[in-house]
């Protein structure tokens, strides 16, 4: 897209200096982003949500490593797109984070969005080294409906691994892990629960959060942003130590964005629909509220708009450029954006000149 609407602009502005940032909230795109801007990327192969092997990796920077939860264990890697939300596990990106950890990255910092499972996290820890066994000593099932068998939580190895490391996870949403905002009531179903599966994962994520308490005194499910990711935010807090912070914030500090600002004239940012969600923690307000730190104008480009200008404005976007705007037709917007975006740059343009 930014490519696309660059040359929109130097049809208009051809002297204009254009500089393109690939971001991201902490979900897709994440890796890229970083790769983008100067992280190495290390390949690894980890456990899929339902347990197939997967190609994915972490990107590297001196002893910093991020990993996306999306691309090794997200919905996207769901086995032929079939939603498996009682089995589904975040084991994969643990496998990731442990590569990490091994090959000497001692702050990692893990992106949680687009996840597949709904385990409260337990899948992460387990591959980090910790042991979730049932009451005859037997590891539980993999995935949210295993945790209703848990009886001992054995930490001993986890904690060994994580000497030393600091885990900061990119989180953009305040849900706590269990009830009717929960994880299991709140994104369950998007990944394919239904009523009666949503209430059976809710009881196993309360009784992991009530094996977590007895192991380690502190009883966090009611921490905002514990329900991200199926709960990953949960075992990540309670059991790694981590700290959540806004997604969009942390890769904008990754990527330099503070730096590449600095004497522009204008950013333009974008998602494919601006809405209401838009207004809470996504890339496009993150964006715009640090180009608006550093006195730089902001605006974005989008498929549709559905903001009114005040709602803009108070995100510190003084305008919106929909690709609708130009043609009507979202089917026509969809199958070939391209022609659009670029007149979109040229709109811009004018605009600025």
């Amino acid at each position: 897209m930014a490519a696309l609407v660059g040359e929109g602009v130097r049809r208009v502005l051809p002297d204009a200096e254009v500089g393109c940032v690939p971001v991201a909230d902490g979900g897709d795109g994440t890796l890229a982003a970083v790769a983008a801007a100067g992280f190495e990327l290390v390949p690894v192969v980890a456990s899929g949500p339902t347990g197939e092997p997967v190609s994915s990796g972490f990107a590297r920077h001196g002893r910093t490593a991020v990993v996306e939860l999306a691309d090794v264990c997200g919905l996207v890697r769901l086995a032929g797109g079939e939603p498996a939300p009682m089995v589904a596990s975040s084991r994969g990106v643990g496998e990731v984070m442990a590569a990490a950890i091994d090959s000497g990255c001692r702050r990692v910092i893990l992106g949680i969005g687009g996840s597949a499972s709904t385990d409260g996290g337990a899948g992460l820890v387990r591959a980090l080294g910790a042991r979730v066994l049932d009451a005859q000593g037997k590891e539980v099932a993999e995935g949210g409906a295993g945790l209703a068998a848990a009886a001992v939580l054995e930490l001993t190895a986890l904690h060994a691994r994580l000497q030393e490391v600091e885990v900061v996870v990119a989180c953009d949403v305040d849900n706590p892990l269990t009830g009717p905002a929960g994880a299991a009531a709140t994104y369950g179903p998007q990944k394919g629960a239904g009523d009666a599966e949503v209430e059976q994962l809710d009881a196993a994520l309360g009784h992991w959060a009530d094996l977590v308490a007895r192991t380690t005194g502190r009883d966090l499910r009611e921490v905002p942003g514990a329900g991200a990711a199926g709960g990953v935010g949960f075992a990540a807090v309670a059991l790694l130590g981590a700290e959540l912070r806004s997604g969009i914030e942390l890769v904008l500090e990754l990527v330099g964005f503070d730096q590449r600002v600095l004497g522009a004239d204008l950013v333009v940012t974008g998602e494919g629909a601006l809405d209401e969600q838009t207004l809470h923690g996504k890339a496009v307000a993150g964006v715009a509220a640090a180009a608006r730190a550093a006195g730089v104008p902001v605006v974005a480009v989008c498929g549709t708009n559905r903001l009114e200008p005040e709602q803009l404005r108070s995100a510190g976007i003084g305008a919106a450029y929909a690709l609708t705007d130009v043609e009507p037709d979202v089917r026509r917007c969809i199958a070939d954006p391209a022609p659009l975006l670029r007149e979109l740059g040229e709109r811009i343009a004018a605009d600025l000149r």
